[in-house]
């Protein structure tokens, strides 16, 4: 972060103002700016406008229903579907996967009512100390990023594994983030059997080396940008979990980087998006791909999302499964575990690069 310039813009100074606010992005269009902060735009060469790459509506993330994942036939069917899946797109969208929508729709309700109500009430859950639970921020990599992005977060941290008292949720959201929360918890123990299974492994062996054992589940907020051309909702990145579990509204802002191009990531009503996370590339040794994807700004907002990140135990390391491994296919990555992973990653903050490169052999 270059903290003063040549015209004497002290940065930093403005950053620490932002974050005692309190007050986030939305607080920032409450009192009707029309103009982005300096700090949060984005350098010429690294906004979505300066992107080489071409935005196509031809090709779509794949589908895959799970409408029979617990009978041989349809099993079979979605395991090779999620393999390729996997190993080309490293991101796909789910259907009929038992995630009733009504819950689904009351979770995106929740987090928008959260986020929507005035400064003075969230402002006891606005918070940067990595051992607070249920916390409310704008931008978790603030002080280290060159420029921060147009987002609001309330997150919902279980990293270490143990679970969050009720109590500690906000009132206006903990029936919905509770109920939702016990269907991710569910849905990641089926996901954990299908991926075991993709990678050619018996079915509890992602279970039993615990690569999907804590949580984190963020609610973003993106609220209408008055310059979204010179910001992100959310700069290009790839996720630092083992698998990432995406509830999107309708606006539609996520994009995929794709063979060159950068895929929309269209809202299908009743789905919900899965990505693979670094560990998990790890663990596959290159062949489940950790993708780089991007959230841009618009003019028209809300746009709200729910994202639950699964992650290793917290006192594990982990390598690439040796069952993987051979003579011709030999490991790519060091020992590593998620305090030492995410310490490389958010020291970075969202650059556009990946940490695995850190521990690649």
């Amino acid at each position: 972060m270059e903290l003063v310039d040549l015209e004497g813009y002290d940065m930093a100074k403005e950053v620490k103002k932002f974050d005692e606010s309190k007050a986030g992005v939305k607080g920032l269009l409450d009192l009707g700016i029309v103009k982005l902060p300096r700090f949060m735009i984005h350098p010429p060469e690294t906004r979505p406008s300066a992107t080489p790459l071409n935005i196509t509506s031809s090709l779509q993330i794949p589908l895959i229903d799970f409408t029979r994942y617990d009978e041989s036939f349809g099993r079979s069917k979605i395991v090779r579907e999620i393999r390729e899946a996997s190993e080309t797109w490293g991101f796909f969208q789910i259907v009929n996967h038992s995630v009733p929508v009504s819950v689904m729709y009351g979770m995106l309700r929740g987090i928008r009512e959260f986020h929507d109500q005035p400064t003075e009430v969230k402002k006891p859950w606005y918070s940067r100390d990595s051992n607070a639970k249920v916390k409310y921020f704008s931008n978790s990599d603030l002080f280290v990023a060159k420029a921060a992005n147009w987002r609001d977060t309330i997150a919902f941290d279980m990293l270490d594994g143990r679970p969050i008292n009720p109590e500690a949720y906000p009132p206006v959201c903990r029936e919905e983030v509770i109920e939702y929360q016990e269907h991710m918890l569910k849905l990641k123990d089926i996901m954990s059997e299908l991926f075991s299974e993709a990678l050619g492994l018996e079915k509890e062996y992602l279970r039993k080396i615990e690569c999907m054992e804590a949580e984190i589940m963020v609610g973003n907020y993106y609220p209408a940008c008055p310059e979204p051309e010179l910001t992100y909702g959310a700069s290009r990145h790839s996720d630092p979990s083992c698998l990432t579990i995406v509830l999107q509204d309708t606006v539609g802002g996520l994009q995929v980087f794709h063979e060159s191009q950068l895929v929309d990531v269209k809202p299908t009503p009743g789905a919900l998006v899965i990505n693979i996370g670094d560990f998990m590339q790890i663990i596959s040794n290159d062949r489940f791909k950790s993708v780089l994807h991007q959230v841009v700004a618009g003019r028209n907002g809300p746009r709200v999302s729910v994202a639950c990140h699964m992650y290793p135990h917290p006192g594990r390391k982990y390598a690439p499964a040796k069952e993987l491994l051979s003579n011709d296919n030999p490991p790519k990555y060091k020992n590593t575990n998620t305090g030492e992973y995410l310490a490389q990653y958010r020291s970075k903050g969202l650059d556009g690069s990946k940490a695995l490169s850190h521990f690649r052999v």
